[in-house]
């Protein structure tokens, strides 16, 4: 699948959500192509993208759950789509706990099979703003169907949510 639920609309409510200062140092965890990297970078911000496979040369080839930089590195992550992929969602939140200064925010927006708010808390974020996106989702997900394009979401799991999440590191 291509990109994420409601594309650049979706990042910069995202941004206005998270309210972060001109400037803020910002990692793209699973930054893909770089649109929301070029985005991010567009408003201002210093931002850098990391993705197992990036798909243009601004983004750095990199793991979201062992990323090349040192704790507490970044003011804010946002990742769009990645953490599901990355098939260990508990583990890229820890990954992302450890890059965010005190304080940091994480945006996220992501398939969940369970309620989400107890993920994020469990690995030490305070939930600020919480959005079912679900609609979104759905015809998100019918469209990459149609095109034979929808990897995610075809194993029984049981029932798929989506969520826009704006969290804090605690």
């Amino acid at each position: 699948m291509k990109g994420h639920p409601g594309g650049r609309e979706h990042s910069l409510r995202m941004l206005e959500l998270a309210a972060l200062p001109p400037g803020a140092r910002i990692l793209d965890m699973g930054a893909g192509a770089g649109e929301t990297l070029a985005l991010l970078r567009e408003s201002g911000f210093d931002a850098v993208g990391i993705d197992l496979s990036p798909r243009a040369p601004e983004v750095l080839r990199a793991d979201c759950l062992c990323a090349p930089f040192p704790d507490g590195s970044f003011d804010a992550i946002i990742s769009q789509c990645a953490f599901f992929v990355s098939g260990a969602v508990p583990d890229a939140l820890r990954e992302a706990h450890r890059l965010l200064k005190p304080g940091g925010k994480l945006l996220l927006s992501d398939v969940f099979f369970e309620a989400p708010v107890p993920i994020l808390e469990a690995a030490g974020f305070s939930v600020r703003s919480a959005e079912d996106m679900k609609a979104q989702w759905r015809e998100y997900y019918l469209e990459a169907l149609w095109r034979e394009d929808a990897p995610c979401c075809t194993l029984p799991r049981g029932k798929c949510t989506y969520w826009l999440l704006i969290a804090e590191r605690r």
